[in-house]
């Protein structure tokens, strides 16, 4: 390769570092930078807009079918979004699978919107007074634009409901910017080709949007940060639990980067990995903005001619490329100068730059069987040499010169063409502002241009809602407490440490509250004692505490009588197992006794754990275990 075209940033010439191999002060180095928006359901019957049910899902069973196309509209300053665009470019059919039990009119946009569901408001307003935000006093409606069709309006109804809030974390504060109530949008089930299918039972459940501050420094602390603000709602008792109840976006860059969105993130357990992996990979991009500076690549130097090459490769000995020419596909070129040993560079884990214009082909020429290109610098066999050499001469280009192929039907390979030179174009300025999807190996690719401000106005079909102060201070007053004060609360009452942090973030706070008081000062069972009994069993959910605490009462009263062993709670289902008295205990145990294989351990400490491990199962929950081992030990003398 010419010496021009050699690389010189050291990042781009060794591997990149591996998912915890950095410290913190690497991060900083990076200029790494995170925030969050933690999405969680409210704990309503009906949804946010309208009277249908909230919470019922049809996994198997659907109507009615709608078809629909969306089409970009101006914003209330006349310009369009540029997502709105990108997501029109796909020409992408939206069908809709309809259940006449968890679907209206209002939800295809044939009807007017009700009134925003009070319950859901007073949620939402009790949430952010949880996260110290400033309510407003009036709530404003306003349209959030969706064309990829998971809102079948084409936008989703969202409203500002707190500002300008902070959290604790460790020795210092986050800042919480703020908190919106919002629908919920579909539930996708393929996505393939031009062809996109949603499910529209989860269409429209309230749920709130919890936004901070790009206040975190490493990937772990992203997570920390996620799970407390999860759990404080949680704790609250107003949201939805389970699988899908909630998810999270983050927000992530780096020094000389931007801001990148990964959207839809389930599990916050990923939340770390993904953001290292994305810092990387900004990294990487900046490096590559570099290399082509100092090479003298610019985006008006960039070319975006497409060359049709279906007649040189037909017959190659490429699979995939001669099976898609023999259906009928077009195969087209585009070369980039001046790109030279940068498509191979490593972005992600097992992932190159090269990677970054198969997505943008794959989602918006709607191209997406893979492989879907090829790179003629590429070091696996894809065409022969002499198919290569005859593709760079019809661009008119070296052979140096890495040249992409495309193929596919004659329309989407003219937009892929265009679509790799947008994407080459954008490296000569650094990192392209994009929402990313969240991939299952920790890795993440394009999903969409980020949105802009153009996106959000106001909405004309519903007025605003002012907030009184009577219902604003009764909201207050039956506020709990939050998670972290609690937590501090049970330290000093003598629980130990990680008790007092799940019992401080569990559903069963309340019931907890209500039996140690019952239980006083001078009770056998300690505060420590009961938070494990608490937790340790399957306790029923708030739904259910006025059944729940006539048993505990009675259960608990029969540990202070000595009639039931506390850990026969633990394995009870409907209610506790007895206490043997001694002479129950002591046949019991010489039944679990005879039983024993012949063949003991030699060692006594050995021999001794043997035999409580045979016959515990047996007694445990009826005989304490320390009375066992002793009689284990008595009949070794």
């Amino acid at each position: 390769m010419d010496t021009r075209y050699a690389i010189t940033d050291p990042w781009l010439l060794q591997p990149l570092p591996l998912f915890g191999s950095l410290t913190a002060d690497d991060y900083a180095e990076l200029g790494f930078m995170c925030g969050l928006e933690v999405h969680q359901q409210l704990l309503t019957d009906r949804k946010l807009f309208c009277r249908c049910p909230a919470g019922q899902y049809n996994k198997n069973h659907h109507d009615a079918e709608i078809l629909r196309h969306m089409r970009p509209t101006l914003s209330e300053m006349g310009e369009y979004d540029g997502t709105a665009l990108m997501e029109f470019k796909t020409k992408k059919n939206i069908t809709y699978l309809l259940n006449k039990d968890t679907v209206c009119t209002y939800e295809m946009d044939d009807a007017p919107p009700f009134e925003i569901d009070d319950t859901a408001l007073d949620h939402a307003i009790a949430i952010s007074m949880l996260l110290d935000l400033n309510v407003v006093g009036e709530v404003h409606i306003t349209r959030k634009q969706y064309l990829d069709g998971s809102i079948p309006t084409g936008f989703q109804r969202t409203a500002i409901i707190g500002t300008d809030g902070d959290i604790p974390f460790g020795d210092r504060m986050i800042h919480i910017r703020a908190l919106s109530i919002e629908e919920d949008s579909c539930r996708e089930v393929s996505d393939k080709g031009h062809e996109r299918i949603y499910r529209t039972d989860r269409l429209g459940m309230p749920l709130i949007e919890t936004v901070t501050d790009p206040d975190m420094k490493t990937p772990q602390e992203s997570m920390q940060v996620g799970q407390i603000i999860r759990h404080m709602a949680r704790a609250s008792g107003l949201v939805r639990t389970g699988s899908g109840a909630g998810r999270q976006d983050v927000n992530v860059s780096v020094t000389g980067g931007t801001r990148i969105e990964i959207k839809g993130v389930s599990s916050l357990r990923a939340v770390p990995r993904l953001t290292h992996n994305e810092a990387l990979r900004q990294r990487s991009l900046v490096g590559i903005q570099g290399e082509l500076g100092r090479r003298g690549v610019t985006a008006e130097s960039i070319d975006d001619t497409g060359f049709d090459v279906t007649a040189i490769v037909r017959g190659t000995n490429c699979k995939f490329i001669r099976k898609a020419v023999d259906k009928g596909a077009t195969v087209m070129a585009i070369a980039l100068p001046g790109f030279q040993g940068l498509l191979q560079v490593p972005t992600q884990p097992r992932t190159s730059f090269l990677k970054e214009f198969s997505d943008r082909i794959r989602v918006i020429a709607c191209i997406d069987d893979l492989p879907n290109l090829a790179l003629s610098t590429q070091e696996l066999p894809t065409l022969s040499s002499g198919e290569w050499d005859r593709v760079g001469k019809a661009c008119g280009v070296e052979p140096d010169v890495p040249v992409i192929l495309v193929w596919g039907r004659q329309q989407d390979t003219l937009t892929a063409i265009k679509e790799v030179a947008i994407r080459a174009r954008e490296a000569t300025l650094g990192v392209p502002e994009e929402t990313r999807q969240a991939l299952d190996d920790g890795t993440n690719g394009f999903e969409r241009v980020l949105p802009g401000a153009d996106r959000m106005y106001p909405d004309t079909d519903l007025p605003p809602i002012r907030l009184e102060d009577e219902r604003v201070t009764g909201i207050r007053e039956s506020l709990g407490s939050r998670p972290w004060e609690r937590e501090a609360e049970l330290r000093e009452m003598g629980v130990g440490a990680d008790l007092a942090e799940r019992m401080g973030r569990h559903r069963a706070w309340d019931l907890f509250q209500t039996l140690a008081a019952e239980l006083g000062d001078k009770s056998k069972i300690t505060p420590h004692q009961l938070a494990s009994l608490l937790l340790d069993r399957s306790c029923p959910r708030p739904a259910s505490l006025g059944a729940a605490e006539p048993w505990w009462k009675e259960t608990l009263a029969s540990i202070q009588a000595g009639t039931i062993l506390p850990e026969g709670v633990w394995h009870a289902e409907e209610k506790a197992l007895k206490k043997l008295d001694d002479n129950e205990a002591r046949a019991a145990y010489n039944t679990a006794r005879a039983a024993l294989p012949p063949d003991l351990p030699d060692v006594q400490h050995q021999r001794e754990d043997f035999i409580m491990g045979h016959i515990m199962p047996t007694l445990r929950g009826q005989v304490a275990g320390r009375l066992v081992r002793t009689w284990i030990r008595e009949d070794a003398k």
